[in-house]
């Protein structure tokens, strides 16, 4: 039902990479991360770790996770689904760094964040249809 995962964590000067990347793996598992390294506001460099995920099993396996935490901690996730997605179907959802680090997810409404974006599979690729599929894959 999720055709991919895209994330993306901003590593600033004050914070750990290593531990940062480390928190990536604790939610997702193996996978591949990319870096990057740009200038921030104040000429410091900021550190971008991305990647994409495709691969079934580590996308459910972080569905599962999620879920956990939307029911578990009370998060009003159904109630934001609209605003959280695009006309594409895209999914967008942050995660707490400090509880990824902990092996963790907790989602977050904003804030220095994990960034994903969830390509939910609908047919055709557009939000009104790509609704009830999240609710489905998040009840079920």
């Amino acid at each position: 039902m999720i055709h991919n995962l895209r994330f993306r964590l901003f590593v600033y000067s004050h914070e750990d990479e290593d531990e940062l990347y480390q928190a990536l793996i604790n939610i997702f598992g193996d996978v591949e991360v990319e870096r990057e390294v740009v200038e921030g506001i104040n000429e410091e460099p900021i550190i971008i770790l991305y990647g994409v995920i495709f691969k079934k099993r580590i996308l459910k396996d972080f569905v599962l996770n999620l879920k956990s935490d939307i029911y578990f901690n009370g998060n009003d996730f159904f109630d934001k689904v609209d605003k959280k997605m695009d006309d594409n179907a895209n999914l967008f959802i942050r995660l707490s760094k400090d509880y990824a680090k902990n092996k963790e997810l907790k989602i977050l409404d904003g804030g220095d964040s994990i960034h994903l974006k969830i390509k939910i599979a609908a047919y055709p690729s557009k939000k009104r249809i790509a609704i009830p599929i999240v609710k489905e894959i998040f009840v079920n």
